[in-house]
């Protein structure tokens, strides 16, 4: 057997991690360094790269670290181990081993390992299936998350294509500023239906912004020149993500929301694979929120697992 090395992310290895994530068969942007480390401040990083005897960086993780537990990250939607494009099954399967071994010597009792949903892949990436079942990993938490398959038929449904057609007088523009839409729509909307804010401060967002232009974009609704929805945008490769999308009061009567989502499907549907409308999980009785399932599916949606496993060490 190989013999492989684990090794703490330390800002030595920022060019070396972001040059294997552009290349990797199944990471995102949220993966670049400068995207993981806008909220430093928050987590602990405890993010390994694993090289071969040979000293080549052969996987990374991306990871954080609370106290005796490691997350693959508390601070990204998705995350696991990140591997080149011809990577072997068993390669895969001692990466495992020695990361495990690592984390046992560093006192690390419990993983927490959500990996990335399979549409965002380049190259199928499951190897780390046949490990789990091996070292008796858990199945946490199984969300439920929508995405439309543009390379498959999809169908929006009668009733929303209907309204759809007699919004001719609700106007969609690409914004450069992410303000109007964080304090007029998401930022109030959030307070009043859920008492939360989003998860990126406009601060955070507009930095994003600015680091990642070609990866982040933003789309408002307006009605006679005042704006009553929004859309941030999210681009990974052949997929685009709906990160955030909200609406006002005004919003809603006039349905802007969908409208803006038809108008970003027509836009988008040529150019990339998947349209990620995200998670309809809560923490209810039900485990979902039955309002936003049939919002998705009524757009054409389809279902895929996002899962978080447990490995105990």
């Amino acid at each position: 057997m190989k013999t492989y090395h684990v090794k703490k992310y330390t800002k030595e290895y920022y060019s070396l991690w972001n040059d294997f994530v552009a290349n990797a068969k199944n990471a995102t942007f949220l993966f670049h360094r400068d995207f993981m480390e806008y909220h430093s401040d928050r987590f602990e990083d405890y993010s390994l790269l694993i090289f071969d005897e040979k000293d080549n960086l052969k996987a990374i993780l991306p990871a954080n670290r609370v106290g005796d537990t490691v997350y693959s990250h508390q601070g990204l939607t998705y995350g696991g181990l990140v591997l080149e494009k011809n990577v072997k099954l068993l390669e895969v399967d001692h990466f495992f081993e020695f990361i495990f071994r690592f984390l046992k010597i560093e006192k690390i009792s419990i993983l927490f390992y959500k990996p990335i949903n399979s549409f965002y892949e380049t190259k199928k990436s499951e190897e780390y299936l046949f490990s789990f079942f091996k070292y008796k990993a858990e199945l946490l938490k199984r969300e439920l998350n929508f995405c439309i398959p543009f390379r498959e038929e999809f169908k929006i449904s009668k009733s929303k294509l209907k309204h759809y057609k007699k919004k001719a007088n609700l106007e969609i523009k690409k914004a450069t500023d992410f303000s109007d839409f964080w304090k007029k729509v998401l930022q109030p909307r959030l307070a009043l239906k859920h008492n939360t804010k989003p998860v990126h401060s406009l601060e955070e967002i507009t930095l994003l912004g600015r680091i990642f232009p070609n990866n982040i974009v933003q789309y408002n609704a307006y009605y006679e020149d005042e704006i009553i929805a929004g859309i941030t945008i999210f681009k990974s490769g052949k997929v685009i993500k709906s990160q955030y999308g909200a609406t006002t009061d005004l919003g809603e009567k006039l349905r802007a929301l969908d409208f803006l989502y038809f108008k970003l499907i027509e836009q988008y549907k040529e150019e990339f694979d998947f349209f990620d409308m995200g998670t309809c999980t809560e923490n209810s009785i039900l485990g979902y929120n039955l309002g936003l399932i049939t919002q998705k599916e009524e757009l054409g949606c389809s279902f895929f697992n996002q899962d978080t496993y447990r490995v105990v060490l």
